[in-house]
């Protein structure tokens, strides 16, 4: 769910204030409604800004900074980690693209946020399969619902994805039915298609979802994850993929079999990752953000992807509070950081860059990305990559 990116801007890089610069990201503004622009004429894209830099030969340090990743792709304009929101993600502009993978029963590796896909399909739909509901423990939380555990690749294929959360983006709930859940080998062809097509490698984040978790049923999800990295080219130091988890023993294990750029995801500084509550590891998050922590995270890996509540902590009134040293620390210590998730509405960003009374109205997101930003951080995450590419514009021509 985070990615990152160097510190420091690369010489590839378009310099500050240039008109070519500001063409592209008005062309993401064209796009900003969500529409499904492919290939629109005369519009640069985020690429052009930086000489083409997406990466891929010179690998992640070539990539803009700060990097705009599109959170399960354009999750604020689609339903999330479908081809459609993907598309629209690098229709957009979005540097790198986010993928999370979990197994089937049959070990194929498929790209759902989560395990637990009552949410996000049509399955409860499907009297066929009213008696997979089940209820799990999963990292220690119960849950009941479906899991792609307990089904096959072939029929998980009979299911369509749906909008997580209607409530809120009433508006996806229009995009309902009209993509199924891709593979992650669909998702790695369609980067592949697409690369060709721009003549530049497309960017994927791709994280393993509860590993441990799928590790005990016989499913684990390195290996299978590495052959498929293998088999298209994306296992080696400069592909233009990064691999993240919120285990850091997964992160381990594929620096064993895989040399692309690795990420540690963190979550709340009092949190533990569930790798280290099964070996009975008493670290948390917050002795993993310390200086030694992060000296032993850059020993197998790139970069970190904190929660930016770990980068500016929040007040008791939820407005923004004043920035930790974990940028200049991580930096110190080798580490790029792109922490999650900047999202338009609301409900989601702080209180003070709320606007109105409405939770699922747009509040000033520009002004949220602007806070974050000057901290140092090398991208972030958004659900919308276009306001984020905007965002991302205003500062580095401010």
């Amino acid at each position: 769910m985070a990615t990152q990116e160097s510190g420091q801007q690369e010489s590839g890089q378009q310099q500050p204030g240039t008109s070519r610069g500001r063409r592209a990201v008005l062309g993401a503004a064209i796009l900003g409604a969500g529409t499904a622009v492919v290939g629109l004429p005369g519009v640069a894209r985020a690429d052009e800004r930086h000489g083409g830099g997406h990466g891929g030969h010179g690998g992640y340090k070539d990539l803009p900074v700060p990097t705009i990743v599109a959170h399960r792709g354009t999750s604020g304009y689609r339903p999330e980690h479908t081809l459609g929101s993907y598309q629209l993600a690098l229709d957009m502009g979005a540097h790198v693209i986010e993928q999370d993978v979990v197994p089937t029963k049959d070990g194929h590796l498929v790209c759902r946020h989560e395990n637990d896909i009552t949410a996000t399909t049509d399955v409860s739909a499907h009297p066929e399969f009213a008696s997979r509901k089940t209820t799990k423990s999963v990292d220690g939380v119960s849950l009941t619902g479906w899991f792609t555990e307990d089904f096959t690749l072939a029929e998980l294929k009979t299911l369509r994805a749906k909008e997580r959360i209607p409530g809120t983006r009433q508006h996806n709930t229009l995009y309902d039915g009209r993509w199924d859940v891709p593979t992650l080998e669909e998702v790695l062809k369609w980067a592949d298609k697409q690369g060709r097509r721009r003549g530049r490698p497309v960017w994927l984040h791709i994280e393993t979802k509860h590993p441990t978790y799928f590790r005990k049923l016989g499913l684990g999800l390195e290996e299978p994850l590495a052959k498929l990295l293998r088999r298209y080219g994306r296992h080696k130091k400069n592909s233009a993929n990064f691999l993240q988890s919120f285990e850091p023993s997964s992160i381990q294990r594929l620096a064993k079999l895989v040399s692309a750029p690795r990420v540690v995801l963190l979550s709340s500084a009092n949190s533990r990752p569930w790798d280290f509550v099964e070996a009975g590891d008493p670290r948390t998050v917050a002795d993993l953000i310390k200086p030694a922590g992060l000296t032993w995270m850059a020993g197998y890996a790139q970069g970190i992807g904190p929660t930016l509540d770990l980068v500016i902590p929040k007040k008791p009134d939820g407005s923004l509070g004043t920035p930790t040293t974990l940028v200049k620390d991580a930096h110190a210590a080798g580490l790029i950081l792109h922490p999650y998730t900047m999202r338009n509405e609301n409900t989601f960003l702080p209180t003070n860059f709320r606007k109105g009374t409405d939770p699922n109205a747009y509040g000033d997101a520009f002004g949220a990305f602007k806070a974050y930003f000057e901290t140092g951080i090398d991208g972030l995450f958004s659900d919308n990559c276009d306001t984020a590419l905007l965002a991302r514009e205003d500062f580095v021509n401010g």
